[in-house]
């Protein structure tokens, strides 16, 4: 990636997640069984099962919002590169310690992105931009858990009309 582009990106993320409160409150009740509701204070709900029957596990969650705030940081980066995104998709694999705690040892991440002249420097600096400096989620994490990140890029025209795509 030319110097260029590099500054253009680094001048664009200027202010990026700037707006975010340096204090987040929330609330976990106990339902039933091993079953718990968490309420962010914006007021969404996500239930935790032990037994997965009414709600994910905790870890399941926490994967998941790895991945979502990789994500999210990944495509408002591949956006502000002008890069034209038709699909984007996570798959997420973790490896858990066997014994108590069983934190996440290793995390790996595919990552399947569609869209129009894909450049997969790009892409290697948005992975790596989120994953060292901006994802709040892996740098809350432990340091000592390995997270390797692989993408897959296809060549497809993005949608002319978002709206008109979900009415078909």
């Amino acid at each position: 990636m030319s110097e260029k582009i590099k500054d253009e990106l680094e001048e664009s993320l200027k202010g990026y997640k700037e707006g975010v409160a340096p204090v987040t409150k929330a609330t976990l009740s106990w339902d039933r069984d091993l079953i718990f509701v968490g309420r962010t204070q914006q007021g969404y709900e996500i239930e935790f099962d032990a037994h997965v029957q009414w709600g994910c596990k905790p870890t399941d969650a926490l994967l998941l919002s790895l991945a979502g705030c990789m994500g999210i940081d990944i495509v408002s980066f591949l956006q502000k590169m002008r890069m034209k995104i038709a699909n984007f998709k996570i798959d997420i694999i973790g490896e858990r310690n066997q014994t108590p705690p069983q934190y996440y040892k290793t995390v790996e991440m595919i990552l399947y992105i569609a869209g129009k002249n894909l450049d997969p420097k790009k892409v290697e600096r948005a992975i790596s931009l989120s994953h060292e400096k901006y994802c709040s989620v892996y740098n809350s994490l432990r340091k000592d858990m390995d997270v390797k990140v692989k993408y897959i890029l296809e060549e497809k025209e993005p949608p002319k009309h978002p709206a008109k795509e979900i009415a078909d």
